[in-house]
């Protein structure tokens, strides 16, 4: 049964990934006009004839490219399709989806524009001059996924004749990895690189690259000895041979893996799955280094190491393993850098940097954020942890200064920074602009394994959420609902899922539970008039009831319901059984991302006309979830009244609520009260309180009434095109969630995996 689950799974998200590149427009990337074109003027100005001062100002000085148009930030994603991901040489065209995905990790990880190129050329000489022609368009040259020993000869050309940043992410991404876990790992086991043996797998670019890295960090030639399928590289062999393979050749009558492996301190592995075994490390050097990086299976797994080497240290190239080498640590930061001070070449340096920013973060100590995405793993510096997590947010703002330090320091920045800290300040700050927000709260959902029970367990959109969840988190999903009709619709739906196997269904028409169930709601809710046949009745019919009573008696850790109906109706059931033991729902949060970043929006559902009180709460609620997204709150008690202009009600409550939370000596920003336009823009709230305590926009507006949140809210959604991530019910534990009809299956998988958070997230 599992076999067959696990084949329904791979089918299932082979067609979700398929649907995903499909609608609802074909592949992953757009341009967008950063400038209005909103009449005449502007386009006389974006076009004829006001283009032409731009062009003038770039002929006369080339450097006003950086100003005038996008070149500064935009990287060329190169690639002929010799060498994709473990595809091997499927060609340009078919390359293109591979290209198009990373050009979107630039965006999202460092806010860098991509145009992803699939050149149909496999002459590496010709491939360098296509490329090298690009040079007016691009600040810089991601080579992606082209063979070797071709990516060696395209890179030597590129760099020698172009006058931007040239990057073999393939080669140079992973070295750079490589290098940093390296690095700690020596660290930790009192090694020094000029000390110890390595024995690599496989000649390929990537691995050429990485014993080039650790030659850079103090590792000696005469100690890296080099196999592939050929067996050891070694001096006078003609089989398979390059000069980048040839630089490692030794002068040794061994041959085999299994006999150069004797002593080895660090294992380097870029080839295949069972490449490295028991036996072979048997013989390695006391507390060995074992970086199996072969996807996706490793070169020999942790498990199998540790049961022949507890004290070794293990690396690999996947996420559900400790030390995962992934090159997004690296790649979008070192553009970053790069772009920003107009390096003309990503230098020795440069990638040294790199490597010692990226060690030197996961020496330090671990900052909040990353502990709350990744909930359940030991995140101190140690065997388990030897690189920062890919989603810790402190490496835009360390991996990009160090490296634009180094090429000012090394005399290859044509834009060198005026204030070095101010440009990692700016760098922190725009680091959550963008729905990578919720990859953390993924990340922490995948850790848990928690049970979510969805109330309205027939629905398309919980159906399909269900399978997602199954997918991308480790959450047993169960859903409330006829047995026969959620097998129908899913056989309609074409999920290949169904009641019984691959989740838990609760049925509410006949479910052994049943006469347990409702006991337990008539005994929770006896002296507030519910009678026995009420609660029968209730326990019979009400789905949100039942999923409550579920979470209540243990069978589930949260509840997700609301994908039809009143918002109050729900909540009110849920208060009932779930609003005990000090827990009372506060509000509803709505976190909104967007273009300009991210924004919270309360109480948007639960309190019509909050007291000073419940706005308090409501404002210390949002404030703890802000950083649970890593997000320092700033918070503005929003009105129509303006710093006491007005002697309304809800200025009134606002004045209120701020008296409370002075009362409070909280630790974050907070101003009020204030309207949403001085909120949003500091110049404007200067002009109008000059003395205020809040910096820059608000990230949290706390509304007087829920009206007016809910307008915010709908209006940043339908017409600012905002994800919206919740309602998020605050107050109760992360016990449950309630939605609105509006939500989406991505909305509800969003909602499931804060739901599938533990509650420590919250405190």
């Amino acid at each position: 049964m599992n076999d067959r689950r696990n084949d329904d799974v791979k089918e299932a998200a082979r067609q979700a990934a398929l649907h995903y590149h499909e609608f609802p427009t074909p592949g992953k990337l757009e341009i967008r006009a950063t400038k209005p074109m909103a009449n005449g003027r502007d386009l006389s100005r974006a076009y004829s004839p006001g283009v032409a001062e731009a062009c003038l100002e770039i002929q006369s000085e080339p450097s006003n490219a950086a100003r005038y148009t996008t070149r500064g930030n935009l990287v060329g994603v190169v690639t002929n399709g010799t060498a994709v991901l473990g595809l091997g040489n499927i060609g340009a065209l078919a390359s293109k989806p591979v290209m198009e995905g990373k050009a979107v990790l630039f965006k999202k990880f460092a806010n860098i524009d991509c145009f992803d190129i699939e050149l149909d050329e496999t002459d590496p000489v010709k491939l360098a001059e296509i490329v090298c022609a690009l040079e007016p368009t691009f600040g810089a040259i991601n080579l992606e996924d082209i063979k070797a020993p071709d990516c060696f000869i395209v890179e030597r050309i590129c760099r020698e004749r172009m006058g931007i940043p040239v990057f073999h992410d393939d080669q140079h991404g992973t070295a750079i990895v490589v290098g940093a876990a390296a690095y700690n790992a020596l660290h930790l086991t009192g090694r020094k690189f000029a000390d110890i043996k390595i024995v690599s797998t496989g000649g390929g670019a990537a691995g050429i690259a990485c014993l080039n890295m650790l030659l850079k960090l103090g590792v000696k030639r005469e100690n890296v000895w080099l196999c592939d399928i050929h067996g050891l590289v070694h001096e006078g062999r003609e089989v398979d041979m390059n000069p980048e393979k040839a630089a490692f050749a030794q002068d040794s009558e061994l041959r085999t893996l299994d006999q150069v492996i004797e002593g080895a301190d660090l294992f380097l592995g870029l080839s295949g799955p069972g490449v490295l075994t028991q036996d072979h490390v048997r013989k390695m050097a006391e507390d060995p280094i074992i970086f199996a990086l072969a996807n996706p299976t490793p070169e020999i797994m942790p498990d199998l190491v540790a049961d022949i080497a507890p004290g070794a240290i293990v690396a690999t190239g996947r996420s559900d393993y400790p030390n995962q080498v992934n090159n997004v640590l690296c790649f979008p930061f070192i553009f970053r850098g790069a772009l920003d001070v107009g390096a003309t070449e990503i230098n020795d340096a440069m990638q040294i940097a790199c490597v010692e920013g990226i060690a030197q973060l996961a020496r330090a100590t671990t900052s909040a954020e990353t502990a709350a995405a990744y909930q359940g793993e030991r995140l101190s510096f140690g065997r388990e942890y030897l690189i920062p997590k890919p989603f810790d947010p402190r490496l835009m703002g360390v991996v990009a200064t160090a490296v634009a330090n180094a090429a000012m320091e090394t005399g290859v920045a044509t834009r060198p920074l005026e204030d070095v800290e101010a440009y990692k300040q700016r760098l922190d700050s725009s680091v959550f602009r963008s729905a990578m927000l919720m990859r953390p709260v993924f990340s922490a959902a995948k850790a848990a394994s928690r049970r979510i029970v969805f109330a309205e367990g027939e629905d398309e959109r919980v159906l399909r959420a269900a399978l997602a969840v199954m997918e991308e988190t480790t959450e047993v999903p169960i859903l409330i609902g006829r047995p026969d009709v959620i097998a129908r619709r899913c056989e309609r739906y074409g999920l290949p899922i169904r009641p019984g196997t691959h989740f838990q269904v609760v049925n509410p028409e006949k479910d052994d539970r049943y006469r347990e169930y409702w006991e337990t709601y008539h005994r929770l809710m006896e002296r507030r008039g519910v009678t026995p046949d009420v609660a029968k009745a209730t326990l019979r019919t009400n789905t949100t009831a039942i999923a409550a009573i579920m979470v209540h008696r243990g069978e589930a850790d949260s509840m997700v319901c609301g994908t039809f109906g009143q918002y109050l109706w729900h909540l009110n059931y849920v208060q009932q059984v779930l609003g005990r033991d000090g827990l009372k729902a506060g509000g509803a949060l709505s976190l909104l991302i967007h273009d300009g970043g991210a924004l919270f929006i309360a109480d948007t559902q639960i309190n019509p006309e909050p007291t000073p009180e419940q706005i308090a709460e409501a404002a210390l609620g949002a404030a703890r979830h802000a950083r649970r997204f890593g997000i320092s709150p700033k918070v503005a008690l929003c009105s129509h009244s303006q710093f006491g202009t007005l002697n309304t009600s809800s200025g009134r409550r606002m004045r209120g609520a701020l008296e409370i939370l002075d009362s409070m000596a909280l630790d974050f920003e907070y101003e009020g009260e204030m309207s949403v336009d001085a909120a949003m823009d500091p110049v404007l709230r200067e002009r109008v309180f000059p003395h205020g305590r809040m910096n820059g926009p608000a990230n949290i507006l706390i509304f007087a009434n829920s009206d007016a949140a809910s307008a915010a809210r709908n209006i940043m959604k339908t017409h600012a095109g905002a994800l919206e991530v919740g309602p998020i019910l605050m107050g109760l534990g992360n016990k449950a969630h309630i939605v609105t009809p509006s939500i989406t299956t991505r909305g509800l998988l969003n909602v499931a995996a804060i739901a599938g958070t533990p509650v420590s997230h919250y405190s």
